[in-house]
């Protein structure tokens, strides 16, 4: 059974898991809404896994993290804006793995090691105004030097930040959210989203996050006046936008158990439940929805490991919902030449404006 008596981690944030660094970097431009997320493993790697649900994926190096494959830890794993074009962040991010002599080793002679960065995108472009306006090899660089700079436990950042930073959720603003469980076992289980659904994130009957239903602490519904109000305006938006959805979820979920490939495979897949808690409709054929899965080892399982397990699998579908709502919570609204994009608490309201009982 799950464990029932876990609770947040001290930051409720994916660095909750020890040695777990996170790093964001913007493509620069006022006409530029985009940019990378760079979450970087402790000195040594991770054991690393994916699994890809979307029917338009974009991604660089997964297949090494298929159990049968050679690669058996990873050193970072990005995660960017600016469609197939922003995969070039990782190029950054490779190189500077390099320069710090972390990657797989490949001859007897210091600093020759080959680092295996696996990435992935979401859908941004000319979200700014700026076509051209994608991440590179320096946006990938800026955001995993931001991430060494941050140092162990450090908070992160959250909303319209590094890959989220043109992220559109269903017709809201999309961002960057993170969430963590500390179990009874002392195992810690976190997740990052980078949340750029093509579905929606609220149920439009009561303006509630989808994410937020069956919690331990879900939220009053918003009234009916700012319900209506809200979804008039979208319609409005929409039809002037006039596009059709390209989107993509992104989400690294990180333990600090001693996971083998295999199970880190499982853990990734289980999280997706999260995410389909959290946004309706999901893994449709224009969103190449990707989870991947990071494990430190730094706790052994214990020799029969199943029930143990069990609770990590739970626990990582359960934060990586929550990461979705607190990035839809924390994104700002975007406005200019690529459309407008309001953000859930501009339309509906923060949860200490939502009160029970209000028709």
């Amino acid at each position: 059974m799950p464990d029932d008596l876990s609770a947040a981690g001290p930051l409720d944030a994916l660095t909750d898991v020890a040695g777990i660094r996170v790093g964001h970097a913007r493509v620069p431009g006022g006409l530029a809404l985009s940019g990378t997320t760079v979450v970087l493993a402790p000195e040594g790697g991770a054991v690393a896994a994916v699994d890809v649900r979307g029917g338009g994926p974009g991604t660089r190096e997964t297949d090494a993290l298929d159990p049968r494959n050679l690669v058996q830890r990873v050193d970072a794993v990005v995660l960017t804006g600016g469609s197939a074009f922003g995969l070039d962040a990782a190029s950054g991010v490779t190189a500077w793995l390099e320069e710090q002599g972390r990657g797989v080793p490949v001859g007897a002679e210091p600093g020759r090691v080959v680092p295996v960065v696996p990435a992935a995108c979401l859908f941004d472009l000319g979200r700014g105004g700026d076509w051209r306006a994608r991440p590179d090899a320096s946006t990938g660089r800026a955001a995993v030097e931001a991430a060494a700079a941050s140092g162990a436990g450090h908070p992160v950042a959250e909303g319209s930040v590094g890959a989220g930073t043109g992220a559109v959720a269903g017709d809201l603003k999309g961002g960057v959210g993170t969430a963590s469980r500390r179990l009874a076992s002392g195992t810690t289980v976190a997740a990052l989203a980078v949340v750029n659904a093509a579905g929606s994130v609220v149920d439009p009957r009561t303006g509630i996050l989808y994410g937020e239903y069956g919690t331990a602490e879900p939220s009053s519904p918003p009234g009916r006046a700012t319900r209506e109000a809200a979804l008039r305006r979208l319609a409005r938006l929409r039809e002037a936008r006039g596009d059709g959805p390209f989107n993509t979820t992104l989400a690294v979920v990180a333990t600090d158990a001693g996971l083998t490939r295999a199970q880190a495979q499982k853990l990734a897949g289980t999280a997706h439940d999260g995410l389909a808690r959290a946004v309706r409709p999901v893994h449709l054929l224009t969103d190449g929805d990707t989870v991947f899965a990071l494990a430190t080892g730094a706790r052994p399982l214990p020799p029969e490991p199943t029930a143990a397990m069990n609770d990590i699998l739970a626990a990582g579908a359960d934060v990586l919902a929550r990461a979705v709502v607190k990035a839809i919570r924390a994104a700002r609204g975007a406005e200019g030449p690529g459309g407008t994009f309001p953000s859930y608490s501009e339309l509906y309201g923060s949860r200490d404006d939502h009160h029970p009982g209000t028709p």
